[in-house]
């Protein structure tokens, strides 16, 4: 299954929208915790596709049959920009940067590699791994995103 996305900010709603639609047919439930971070990651990975490329890009979810509970959820998306992630330290007060910090936190695996002109970048949650127990705090303690916390960052889901 895959998505256009063009390199507009409106998109990364448009793109929760279509992988929360593919996820109900796949039989996970929108408040299973591997809904909430696949939709979480969705985010974070089109939004850095439209704010650091500027580049239509294309969203790909493989998610396994209903019956299959030990499987594993492939999200990628690639562009054409042949600009490379770069993970940040972002200081406390910083609106941006968190974002590569967050997938590796969240996701089993992730990884990138060059593709032609451009890139994919991916991740997988294993259908049957245990969600992040840590409680993430954000602005001076306020709780954000209950599940995540990543060497003393904090994290915000929208």
């Amino acid at each position: 299954m895959q998505l256009e996305i063009r390199p507009d900010p409106a998109e990364v709603g448009r793109a929760r929208r279509w992988a929360r639609s593919r996820l109900a047919v796949s039989g996970i439930e929108a408040d299973e915790p591997l809904a909430e971070t696949l939709i979480l990651l969705v985010s974070e990975l089109v939004t850095n596709a439209v704010v650091h490329t500027g580049c239509p890009a294309v969203l790909r979810l493989s998610l396994p049959d209903v019956a299959t509970e030990s499987a594993t959820v492939r999200l990628e998306v690639a562009d054409t920009s042949c600009k490379a992630p770069v993970p940040r330290c972002a200081d406390g007060d910083e609106t941006g940067g968190r974002g590569l910090a967050l997938v590796d936190g969240l996701a089993d695996r992730w990884g990138w590699s060059a593709e032609g002109t451009g890139k994919r970048i991916w991740c997988e949650i294993d259908r049957d791994s245990e969600p992040r127990q840590a409680v993430a705090e954000f602005g001076g303690g306020v709780t954000a995103y209950e599940g995540f916390e990543f060497e003393g960052f904090a994290y915000e889901a929208v």
